[in-house]
């Protein structure tokens, strides 16, 4: 990928509603290579899917709980279970196998109390678990779906270098 990739997913991660025009003339393409590039970006997989940021309040969606889940085994059946149980769980957005003292952390996003009250019992109910932490959140200060765009992945097609040297 080169600088004018880097420039495309940027433009991307902003706002996915631009035309390829708008962002063809933003990178100093014209439109047809420029559309084969987010093309062969989303064949590669770089570019997963193109989706609307639902304001959470907005949705009645305002609660936001960091659970913490000490696993009960450790075995593949457990794991499996365990995944595929989250998988379908719509409240869980977030899901990360983790190092040191937690196994897993969560991020669930619910209407209240009452219906966190419900997931939980539900999650406890999926398999063997040691401990369960969960946080809430009093309140979002950051959030962004952009990753920023640096490093070796991207090269200066000018002189063949990394963009970063």
């Amino acid at each position: 990928m080169d600088e004018i990739d880097r420039k495309l997913i940027a433009l991307l991660q902003e706002d996915a509603t631009l035309s390829v025009a708008q962002m063809a003339d933003r990178v100093a393409l014209s439109p047809t290579p420029c559309w084969r590039r987010i093309q062969k970006l989303e064949a590669s997989g770089v570019i997963r899917r193109r989706v609307a940021l639902v304001n959470p309040e907005a949705i009645g969606m305002g609660l936001s709980v960091f659970v913490a889940v000490e696993a009960g085994a450790h075995t593949p059946d457990w794991l499996e279970r365990f995944s595929a149980t989250l998988e379908a769980m719509p409240e869980v957005m977030e899901v990360y196998r983790m190092a040191g003292e937690v196994d897993y952390m969560l991020r669930v996003v619910v209407a209240d109390m009452a219906e966190f009250d419900a997931f939980y019992k539900r999650l406890i109910a999926i398999a063997p678990l040691k401990n369960v932490t969960s946080r809430f959140s009093m309140e979002r200060i950051k959030y962004t779906t952009a990753y920023p765009l640096h490093g070796p992945v991207f090269r200066d097609r000018r002189n063949g270098e990394d963009m970063d040297a």
